[in-house]
């Protein structure tokens, strides 16, 4: 029967397998997270991203940008609100900064410009309509409940479906259902903002 050993020891033995770290990782590892602080910056409109940039070596230059492509992309994000509009838009402009094979780059910006115009216009009714038709759902289910329960004396009573736990959460289930096609897309458009140089 073998020796039985401590989650420490075992911990101890795998990390000697591992070996020293390599200077490609270290240097990832010292540099990727560099690049997403300035993301974070510069879509605070702390930073600007090219006189930044400019102040890494070419070696670090790769890790830095891998970090911020890849907080950049992920603040692009369905014009919800004014605040998600304004985020994306420097999140857009941000990349068209930062990546080299500009074309390309427009063209899936392009894209996403499109998507978000139709997710604006179409998918705003979209949801209005859905938003409309189970709130009168709901309004008709807690009446019918009310009666019930109350009988005549449930006309004496006035309860705000909005406000009810059960409708946000049905809301918020439905309106995630609408948006996961623009979701879905979107996702699809980052990737490839990703994989352009």
């Amino acid at each position: 029967m073998g020796e039985i050993k401590s989650a420490r020891e075992i911990a101890m033995e795998k990390i000697e397998k591992l070996g020293e770290p390599t200077e490609e990782e270290r240097l990832e590892w010292k540099y990727v997270p560099e690049g997403e602080k300035l993301a974070a910056k510069y879509l605070k409109q702390e930073a600007e991203l090219l006189p930044e940039l400019n102040k890494y070596d070419k070696k670090a230059l790769k890790y830095v940008m891998k970090g911020l492509n890849s907080v950049l992309i992920k603040n692009i994000i369905l014009p919800e609100n004014e605040a998600a509009k304004r985020t994306s838009k420097l999140a857009i402009d941000g990349i068209k900064a930062i990546k080299t094979d500009k074309l390309r780059v427009e063209a899936v910006i392009n894209q996403i410009r499109h998507l978000f115009n139709h997710y604006a216009e179409n998918g705003e009714k979209q949801r209005k309509q859905a938003y409309n038709a189970l709130k009168k759902d709901f309004q008709a289910k807690l009446e019918q409940a009310l009666r019930q329960q109350m009988g005549s004396n449930a006309a004496n009573f006035r309860i705000d479906v909005e406000m009810q736990p059960q409708f946000q959460e049905e809301w918020r289930r439905l309106k995630s259902q609408l948006d996961s096609q623009y979701l879905q897309l979107l996702d699809e458009y980052k990737q490839e903002l990703e994989a352009l140089a």
